[in-house]
């Protein structure tokens, strides 16, 4: 089997599995049809809407390198969303983490005009799967911290901090903090 077929097969999975997770959710999903192949019409990956909300979705994954997204895949992506009265994402996940989502105005486009995301990024600036869906909301470390009033030295609001800094410096997964916190 080669190395395409094999990547193609992972990419179909991992489309499947967003699928599934956001049909948990309580979303209605559904995986495009031709996602990915030589198409006239350029689809997203995924479409999923909450009777409020509906996303475009670009689902990408990775064993650990970088990303990358052709400028001619966003500009799809968004032209699709707007068309459709959807908010564009891209989903990203890497091997061993979680779903993390970027607007493709917040990633990084490199001199060639392609769009990279990299797996620090992603833990660092992504939307996690639960915030994507409602069931939480991020917090950063700014926000926890520098309160000058009693909580401060709480030793509770202490052990967030370190807890959230672990997950910044990439000591700890998103899913063992959440388990944590």
């Amino acid at each position: 089997m080669t190395t395409t077929v094999s990547a193609n097969r992972k990419g179909d999975r991992r489309e499947r599995e967003l699928v599934n997770a956001l049909d948990e959710a309580g979303f209605a999903v559904m995986r495009a049809p031709a996602s990915g192949s030589a198409t006239e019409r350029e689809l997203p990956d995924v479409l999923a809407g909450d009777g409020e909300t509906f996303y475009a979705i670009e689902a990408k994954s990775s064993a650990g390198d970088p990303i990358y997204l052709t400028g001619e895949e966003v500009e799809a992506l968004l032209f699709f969303a707007r068309n459709f009265g959807a908010k564009a994402r891209i989903a990203v996940r890497f091997d061993r983490e979680d779903w993390y989502f970027f607007h493709p105005g917040d990633l990084y486009t490199t001199d060639a005009g392609s769009y990279r995301v990299k797996k620090e990024k992603a833990l660092a600036d992504g939307t996690d799967f639960p915030e994507f869906v409602g069931e939480t909301e991020k917090v950063t470390l700014s926000e926890v911290g520098d309160d000058d009033d009693a909580d401060a030295t709480d030793p509770e609001t202490e052990e967030r901090r370190t807890i959230l800094e672990a997950v910044r410096d990439g000591h700890m997964p998103v899913a063992d903090a959440l388990d944590v916190l």
